[in-house]
Order: structure tokens, then C-alpha cells, then sequence
């Protein structure tokens, strides 16, 4: 069996959190456990989530995002000079704002030991001979999209006047925590990346502060980061993408065709294998597929995390087909659009409905390339 990811069925990276996590972790924030009886609840959830993954038919683990609050954020409060705190308003998603932490610069950006190496270990433990785990992380573009959105660009200009030493910082942080990473047995890096959503969406001038101008210089810029970030990685260390448009419980942030950014990201991004959200009409056709270089693999987010109810598998198979019109089948795998818990609220469907979804998943893919 390859090690590699993706794999014909296959899912993004999070699940809903069991209900004794969430209050096991809600006590952690009253004081009323300690953070070793924490960790023991997190490690409880995980390992029985892995068995499930695994009793799946799946050939990837992950831990679910279990220990995170956020897909993203959690990971950007691993760094020196970010903080953190309650939010009052929150991101505004398509029917309500969500409502995570606020997270901005406080000094200059370095990593020492990030806590998600620890995280992985864990579920590098629970790998098999039929398994391989895999590690999610936000594209080096989010964070830096994190820093340079309006709401933030005042504090992050206090410490960084432009964008090319934080750019700098970045990556070295980045490069620091996949090194790690891959001295713990790391082998599937997978950069999960909203910042093209929202450059594809009509409102795209006014979440980033700028004009069409200054469109194409961040694009730019985030595309640099990211390929800065993936060069000169180990030959044997797989670099995946995951491109969202917003997952917060069962909602989306941002609507528009890849048409836009397909050139730049699908034939210069330089990852292994792209997972693209095309659950809806926000996704828009297959057609800017054909931009995708010819080294890179497409992972077709078909099934959507968003609703219970379950895809006509005909329907699914013939979209299929459809894409591979683009890009030849072989090149082509099968997921749900999106993790089934960006955050821990979760999206509005049961644990039952969601391993239902990803059986959906895995027979589609059987019958599709055997």
C-alpha cells in the first residue's frame, strides 16, 4: 500500500468532537480539570476516532483537530509574537458571525516547539500497516492573511512596516515546524488554505482593504509564501492543499468559480495534490481544472460536510466524470468538500450522518476506480 497522500477515498482532516471532549474541554476552561486531565480526555477521543477511521476502510488517520479549538488559529497561537482573545463580533459567515477568537501580531514571529508536533506523534503511535497519518495545518498564505486583513493590519505595521521581513519570518517558522514534524515521522503535510476563497468572492476589495491592484500583489505574495515554504523539502515529504471557501457550523464565508485564481495557484502552487470544495453552485464547473499542471493530483471535494442528507451516488460518479474531462481519472481522487468540524461547534449533523457521509465516499471511489 502506498504511504502516500491522497488516496482514491479519502477526507480533509476533522471531525465532530464526541460530546465528552466538549466537556471535558469546556472544564478545562472553567478550572475545573486540570490540563493532564485534559490531555487524558483528548487522547481517549482520538484513539477511539482513529479505530473508527480505521473500521472505515480509510487508509489516512488524523486526530480529528480534537485538541484545537480551531482548523487554523490554534496553530498560529503556537508561534511567539501572536496573541489572542475573546472576540466580540466575530468573522461574518453567510447566516451568522463566527465567533473565534481574535488573533494578531504582539512581536515579531519565531517558533520553538510547536505544540502540534507533540499532537502528531500521537497519532503517529496509532499508525498501521494499512494506515499512515496525516498532519493539517493552515497554509503559510492564512496566517499571513491573518496579519495583513484590516482588522489586523494596524498592529501587524507597528511590528513589521512591510510585508517582506514578515514574509521572511514566516517562512522560517514554517520551514522550523515541518523540519520537526519530519523528524517525528512525518510524511503528509497538508496545508489547509482559505485565503483563495475569498479572492474569488465579489466582496473580495473589501475583505482585504484594497483595489484590483493590490488584489494581484497579495495573490502574488501568498503564492510566494506558500511555494517558499514547500522548497527544498525533503523529496519523500508529500505537501498536499486543501482549498476552502469557510466551514463554521454548517455555514460558508465566501462564494465564487476558482476561474480566477486557477492559473496562478492550480498550475504554479507547487504541492503534490490539490482538494477542492465543488459541494456546490458556489464552487462553479470543472472547466478551470484545465489549468492544473500536470505533476499535480485533484482530490474532488464532492460530498458535502454541510448537510445530512446523502449525495445520489450516479449524480456524484457522473460529476466524476464530468471533471475528468479536465484532468485525466487517474489523476483524479474523491472527499467530502471539507472537514466535518472546522471548529469545535461542528457543522449540523450527527456522528451517524458523518460516517455515513465518508461510506458514501469510499464506495463511490470503489466503483469509480475499483
Amino acid at each position: 500500500m502506498s504511504k502516500n497522500t491522497p488516496f482514491r477515498y479519502d477526507y480533509v482532516g476533522s471531525f465532530l468532537r464526541p460530546e465528552q471532549l466538549k466537556k471535558a474541554r469546556a472544564e478545562f476552561e472553567a478550572g475545573t480539570i486540570t490540563a493532564e486531565e485534559l490531555k487524558r480526555a483528548e487522547d481517549a477521543a482520538i484513539t477511539d476516532l482513529v479505530a473508527k477511521q480505521k473500521k472505515a476502510g480509510y487508509h489516512v488517520i488524523t486526530d480529528g483537530e480534537f485538541r484545537r479549538a480551531t482548523w487554523h488559529l490554534d496553530f498560529m497561537w503556537g508561534f511567539n509574537g501572536v496573541g489572542h482573545s475573546a472576540t466580540e463580533e466575530g468573522l461574518p459567515f453567510h447566516d451568522e458571525a463566527a465567533k473565534i477568537d481574535d488573533t494578531f501580531l504582539t512581536g515579531k514571529i519565531s517558533v520553538e516547539h510547536h505544540p502540534f508536533v507533540e499532537h502528531y506523534k500521537f497519532v503517529k503511535a496509532l499508525e498501521d500497516e494499512n494506515t499512515v497519518a496525516k498532519q493539517t495545518i493552515p497554509a503559510p498564505a492564512q496566517f499571513l492573511e491573518q496579519l495583513v486583513m484590516p482588522m489586523n493590519i494596524e498592529d501587524t505595521r507597528k511590528i513589521y512596516p512591510d510585508d517582506e521581513e514578515l514574509i521572511a519570518d514566516l517562512v522560517a517558522g514554517y520551514k522550523k515546524v515541518i523540519a520537526d514534524l519530519y523528524a517525528a515521522g512525518c510524511r503528509n503535510i497538508q496545508l489547509d488554505d482559505c485565503t483563495w476563497g475569498c479572492f474569488v468572492d465579489p466582496k473580495a476589495r473589501m475583505f482585504f482593504g484594497t483595489d484590483d491592484t493590490g488584489l494581484e500583489k497579495l495573490q502574488k505574495e501568498f503564492l510566494e509564501i506558500n511555494n517558499l515554504v514547500i522548497e527544498g523539502q525533503p523529496e519523500d515529504l508529500v505537501i498536499n492543499t486543501h482549498i476552502c471557501r469557510g466551514n463554521f457550523h454548517s455555514t460558508w464565508a465566501c462564494t465564487g468559480a476558482y476561474d480566477k485564481i486557477a492559473e496562478l495557484v492550480f498550475g504554479k502552487e507547487n504541492v503534490n495534490a490539490l482538494y477542492l470544495e465543488f459541494d456546490d453552485a458556489r464552487s462553479g464547473g470543472f472547466e478551470c481544472l484545465k489549468h492544473v499542471s500536470e505533476d499535480k493530483k485533484v482530490v474532488l471535494g464532492l460530498i458535502t460536510t454541510k448537510s445530512p442528507k446523502l449525495e445520489d451516488k450516479n449524480a456524484v460518479i457522473a460529476r466524476i466524470h464530468e471533471a475528468a474531462k479536465y484532468v485525466p481519472l487517474d489523476r483524479l481522487y474523491l472527499s467530502p468538500q471539507c472537514g466535518f468540524a472546522s471548529c469545535e461547534i461542528g457543522n449540523k449533523l450527527t456522528e451517524e450522518e458523518q460516517w455515513a457521509k465518508l461510506k458514501l465516499v469510499k464506495e463511490i471511489a470503489e466503483e469509480v476506480w475499483g
